[in-house]
């Protein structure tokens, strides 16, 4: 019996759940990330150029190209080992190397990628981030760091993992253009852990900044939103008031109709995008089981209070956009059944003018019957009497008394003749 078939597909799609492992990290390592992304039409890029951005980097240091077409690339690069992916929106850097420089966060670490390459990107940098991994000292040690390290209002911190690692940073960028993170590793925490936690770290920088997009998208269309809110809500006055004619309003609703619709249309991906990337830095900071270190606020706290807002603003204007597109198509169903009603009640007027008109030709037609009875008559009798008039001598009667014989007769003949005919027309 020959073996079963195997879908097409079936290998491929098995594959791709295992085609983007977590790096394994030490207990002290250097972390240097960047994502970049292209200003406009993101999703419909050409890919191509993100491979041939990557290979340029990759020939500097002699590292074996990609496969054509790869989504994701992980190989050493002189002391780094360089993970990189392709992602809907943008492309990903993240390299580490073992140990961590004597001045933290120091932007010779970020040298790995080259200024010039990065000049040469097929986009531009939608973030970029430091991770300093070091062993955990005590907790005393933790604090006096971070108050060096970051902005003290703006820090989260938090144990991790089941208080695998203390997780840091304050989404602030530094002076050389980077975020900062720290993490301090239990002395027991694997490097496939240390990994993961480095991984997350870097997706919720990167989609936090990605969501934020949506924000930024949202604050510049408010003042436009506001104004088209006003306009339609001035239209809708006006159409109460009955003031003004249909045919004067149309064209103010239907501008207003297609700017809403544009506006729509334009921001639909981006607010849609803004929330799947909501999902999941959220997701991220769940699967990383936070719990309080020393009463200071977490990662979760932090989104709560600074990210969350953006978030529900965008939420608020594409709640707000599609309100305003349907009551921009309310306005239209009642202005046209407001036209409906006028010319209905044009064409029942317009009707009753023509019945009129109707009866106005039917009695002009009875007369112009009676008219033509006459004056076929006339004629008739006139032939009839040419007819008759050798029968006088004969008969001894006058020709006006055979004219006056033979015209009852006739004018009755023509009547019943007009009648038939009409009567067969109707």
């Amino acid at each position: 019996m020959p073996p079963i078939e195997d879908h097409p597909l079936r290998y491929r799609l098995a594959n791709e759940l295992h085609a983007r492992p977590f790096p394994e990290i030490g207990a002290e390592s250097s972390v240097v990330f960047v994502a970049i992304k292209q200003p406009r039409e993101a999703v419909s890029r050409d890919r191509d150029a993100d491979l041939a951005h990557l290979i340029a980097l990759l020939d500097r240091h002699g590292a074996p190209h990609p496969q054509p077409g790869a989504t994701h690339y992980t190989n050493r690069i002189g002391q780094h080992v360089l993970k990189w992916e392709q992602h809907t929106e943008f492309v990903s850097y993240t390299a580490f190397r073992d140990g961590v420089s004597p001045r933290p966060f120091d932007p010779a670490d970020f040298e790995v990628f080259p200024e010039d390459w990065l000049e040469t990107a097929p986009g531009q940098r939608i973030t970029s981030a430091m991770i300093r991994v070091e062993p955990r000292p005590s907790d005393e040690e933790i604090a006096r760091k971070l108050s060096d390290w970051f902005v003290p209002e703006s820090t989260a911190i938090a144990n991790v993992l089941d208080e695998s690692a203390i997780m840091s940073g304050d989404f602030r960028i530094d002076p050389a253009g980077h975020s900062r993170f720290a993490v301090f590793v239990a002395e027991q925490t694997g490097a496939a852990r240390i990994g993961r936690l480095v991984q997350r770290m870097c997706e919720i920088e990167t989609y936090k900044s990605m969501s934020m997009l949506g924000f930024s998208r949202s604050r510049e269309m408010s003042a436009q939103i506001a104004e088209l809110d006003n306009n339609l809500a001035a239209l809708m006055m006006e159409m109460t008031r009955g003031t003004t004619p249909p045919d004067v309003i149309l064209p103010d609703l239907l501008s207003i109709s297609s700017q809403l619709e544009t506006l729509a249309a334009n921001s639909s991906f981006r607010f849609g995008a803004t929330g799947a990337y909501e999902a999941l830095v959220n997701q991220r900071i769940r699967v990383l089981r936070e719990s309080r270190f020393h009463g200071r606020q977490t990662f979760g706290e932090f989104m709560m209070r600074r990210y969350a807002p953006a978030m529900r603003t965008v939420k608020s204007t594409e709640t707000r956009l599609q309100a305003l597109a349907d009551r921009a198509i309310r306005a239209g169903d009642l202005l046209r059944t407001r036209v409906d009603v006028e010319r209905s009640a044009q064409n029942q007027a317009l009707l009753e003018s023509m019945d009129r008109r109707a009866d106005l030709q039917l009695r002009l037609q009875h007369t112009v019957e009676g008219l033509s009875v006459v004056a076929i008559s006339y004629y008739a009798v006139s032939l009839a009497g040419y007819l008759l008039y050798p029968l006088t001598e004969a008969t001894g009667l006058s020709k006006g008394m055979l004219t006056a014989m033979v015209t009852v007769p006739v004018i009755a003949m023509v009547w019943w003749m007009v009648r038939r005919i009409r009567q067969k027309m109707e």
